[in-house]
C-alpha cells in the first residue's frame, strides 16, 4: 500500500491548530479574570438600591461549609446613634471627610512598612467594607492594592450613609453573628435600636478582633478600651455631620 509522503504543509497544520486552540483557552481565561475583576465595580452600583442587602464574602463562606450565619439587616434609622459614633471614632474618625481612603494614614503605614516596623491597621470603614464584600481576609499587598480603588469607587458611589449602613450590617461581631442587629441582641438581648453608650462602645472596639474580644464579656482591657471610646463619641458631633445632617 502506498503511503503519501507528509509535505511541510501537512505537518505544520496540526501545530497550527494546536497553537489556535492553545491561544483561544488563554484569551478565555484572561476574559474570565477580567471579569472577576469588574463585578465588584458592578456590584457597587447594584448596591445603590435601598432594598438590596449585599453579603460578605464571610458570609458566603460560612453558608458554603453549612456553619448557617445570623444577620438580621436593619435600616441605619433603627440603629442607636451612639453607635455609629462610637464605631466611626474607634474605626474611622476621618470618615466624613476622605473619600474612601486616608492617605495621610497609608502614606504612614507604608513608610512603618519599609522601615521594618510593627504596623498600625489603617483601613478606612469604606476599606473595610470593600474588604469584606468583595475579598478576603489576609495581610497581602495584593488584596490591598485591589482594595484600595473598591474602597474609593464605594465612596465616591454610595452615599456616607448608605456606606455606613452597608458595614454596620456586613461587619462580623462573634462567631456567625454579622451586622448590628444581630450582635445587639446576641451579646445585650436588646435591639440595636436600643443600645446604650457603653454598650455601643464595647461593640466598637470588639470589631478589629471580633472572635477573641466578646463585646458582652469583656476583659479589663476591653473595657478600658471601650472607656475610652465612649468619651471620643461623646464629643464627636463634627465629626458624623455626613451621617445625620
Amino acid at each position: 500500500m502506498d503511503i503519501a509522503p507528509q509535505t511541510e504543509e501537512s505537518v505544520e497544520a496540526p501545530v497550527h491548530r494546536r497553537w489556535l486552540g492553545d491561544r483561544q483557552v488563554l484569551k478565555r481565561i484572561v476574559l474570565a479574570v477580567l471579569a472577576v475583576l469588574l463585578l465588584p465595580y458592578v456590584l457597587i452600583f447594584v448596591y445603590l438600591l435601598p432594598f438590596i442587602h449585599p453579603v460578605s464574602t464571610l458570609m458566603l463562606r460560612d453558608l458554603m461549609l453549612l456553619r448557617g450565619y445570623d444577620r438580621q439587616w436593619v435600616s441605619i434609622d433603627d440603629v442607636a446613634p451612639v453607635l455609629v459614633q462610637s464605631v466611626m471614632m474607634s474605626e474611622d474618625g476621618q470618615y466624613c471627610f476622605h473619600g474612601g481612603v486616608d492617605w495621610g494614614e497609608m502614606r504612614m503605614l507604608v513608610e512603618d512598612t519599609l522601615k521594618g516596623q510593627e504596623t498600625r491597621g489603617g483601613s478606612t470603614i469604606p476599606m473595610q467594607t470593600a474588604k469584606n464584600l468583595f475579598l478576603w481576609n489576609s495581610r497581602s499587598f495584593i488584596r490591598k492594592g485591589l482594595e484600595l480603588p473598591l474602597a474609593v469607587g464605594s465612596d465616591f458611589v454610595w452615599s456616607k450613609r448608605r456606606l455606613m449602613e452597608i458595614y454596620l450590617n456586613i461587619a462580623e461581631w462573634g462567631p456567625g453573628i454579622y451586622g448590628i442587629e444581630a450582635a445587639a441582641q446576641y451579646h445585650f438581648k436588646v435591639p440595636a435600636s436600643k443600645l446604650t453608650r457603653r454598650q455601643a462602645s464595647l461593640l466598637a472596639v470588639s470589631l478589629p478582633n471580633p472572635i477573641d474580644r466578646n463585646a458582652g464579656k469583656p476583659g479589663r482591657g476591653l473595657r478600658r478600651l471601650a472607656a475610652l471610646i465612649e468619651r471620643r463619641a461623646q464629643g464627636s458631633g463634627d465629626y458624623i455631620k455626613c451621617i445625620y445632617d
